[in-house]
């Protein structure tokens, strides 16, 4: 007959400790490509744009307001990069900028030759865009649109007395275009990263909850799992007869019980994530069961314990457990039955069978309400990555085959 095998969960490496999580994190991604790209932005324009201005100096450029201008430019805009990478954007950044752009556009009659002001291609032309866009990046639009407008004002006005209003208009209107269409870019990006943000706390709330609802779904099934191996399994064994109400093994029994349930009310039974945070010890698990075996003197039974064989606490408390399980079955459906009890560990599985010789059972006609094996020996097993082979029939025993990989 086809064994019924418990489904079985994975065990992997310990886990490594995450990288915290940001709060929100469309926002901060969003703020580093608002003060990574001004910067870059501002760094290579800045030295392109004294290239330029230095390669065309015809008259009326005059050469030593174009050097004074190409000085403080150029190094204002390595200083740009370097505070703006240390302490971010700020508005004072941003407004020094901007003041340094008013000033150089109002002085194009001396800064710009005649032949390349017109088509909005000069050095100072370039800045001015430079500026604007660097302002609608980094500042909300109640700074950055007059940040904007006044470049664009500051442009028009330096082109007119440069005697090319066609060009003062064209550019200025340009600029205004950018100022714009930018702020409008700036909002809508904003917008779109709250919204991600919220979408994430929102899901970050919904996983708390889930693996709270989990974590009181897996304690409420230990705690069954405990009140069913140990007060239930006793009384039912007295209620069949399995063991007499005046037996002295009787009290051993009970006072087990309670040392079981005082140890999980204690925080000090199977703890299912022991295993993959790497914090447990690694007992033998010999030791293990012959405490599980002491619990039924009425079986008689056959012990075959491999010494050596070790699992962390938390899989090592669940297989002696569910053997305990395994075992308390025998004694109350096949009292009297022969029992062997084996363990091995080899190619890094770790192995318990219990076998009896008792009449044996349907394993498919195990109503679904009954705890033992379902719970009690198949839960237990899965819930620290291992799994529980149910193999039984009617007139020739049952064997319980409890395996756990990755033993040490």
């Amino acid at each position: 007959m086809p064994a019924a095998v418990a489904p079985s969960s994975p065990v992997g490496a310990p886990d490594r400790p995450a990288a915290p999580v940001p709060a929100s994190p469309a926002g901060e991604a969003l703020n580093r490509v608002s003060t990574t790209l001004p910067i870059m932005l501002r760094l290579t324009c800045g030295l392109a744009g004294a290239v330029a201005a230095l390669a065309v100096r015809t008259p009326p450029v005059e050469p030593v307001p174009l050097a004074v201008a190409v000085l403080v430019l150029t190094g204002w805009s390595v200083w740009f990069a370097r505070s703006g990478t240390r302490s971010g954007l700020t508005c004072g950044l941003i407004g020094v900028d901007v003041a340094l752009t008013v000033v150089t556009c109002l002085f194009i009659p001396r800064l710009v030759a005649a032949e390349v002001l017109p088509g909005e291609v000069s050095w100072v032309a370039i800045l001015a865009s430079t500026s604007v866009i660097v302002a609608q990046l980094a500042l909300r639009p109640h700074w950055a649109v007059p940040a904007g407008l006044l470049v664009a004002a500051a442009y028009a006005l330096g082109a007119h007395r440069a005697g090319d209003d066609v060009e003062a208009v064209a550019h200025a209107t340009t600029l205004v275009v950018q100022t714009a269409s930018g702020t409008v870019l700036a909002v809508v990006l904003r917008g779109s990263s709250r919204r991600a943000d919220a979408a994430f706390a929102e899901r970050q709330r919904v996983l708390r909850e889930a693996v709270i609802a989990r974590t009181a779904r897996e304690t409420e099934r230990r705690q069954n799992r405990d009140l069913h191996d140990t007060v239930l399994s006793t009384l039912t064994m007295v209620g069949l007869g399995a063991v007499r109400a005046d037996s002295p093994l009787l009290r051993a029994r009970a006072a087990a019980d309670l040392r079981t349930l005082a140890a999980a009310r204690s925080a000090a039974d199977v703890d299912v994530d022991a295993t993959d945070r790497g914090d447990a010890t690694h007992p033998a698990l010999d030791g293990r069961l012959r405490e599980m075996v002491a619990r039924f003197p009425e079986l008689p039974m056959v012990v075959d314990l491999a010494p050596g064989v070790t699992a962390p606490a938390a899989v090592a408390a669940a297989v002696a457990e569910s053997t305990a399980a395994a075992l308390a079955n025998v004694l109350r459906h096949a009292p009297g039955a022969a029992v062997r009890l084996r363990l091995s560990g080899f190619a890094g599985t770790v192995v318990v069978e219990v076998v009896d010789d008792g009449p044996g059972f349907d394993p498919a006609r195990v109503p679904a309400h009954r705890y033992g094996l379902r719970e009690s020996i198949r839960g237990r097993m899965a819930s620290v990555g291992g799994r529980a082979v149910v193999d039984s029939a009617p007139g020739r025993g049952t064997r319980i085959r409890l395996e756990w990989p990755h033993a040490h």
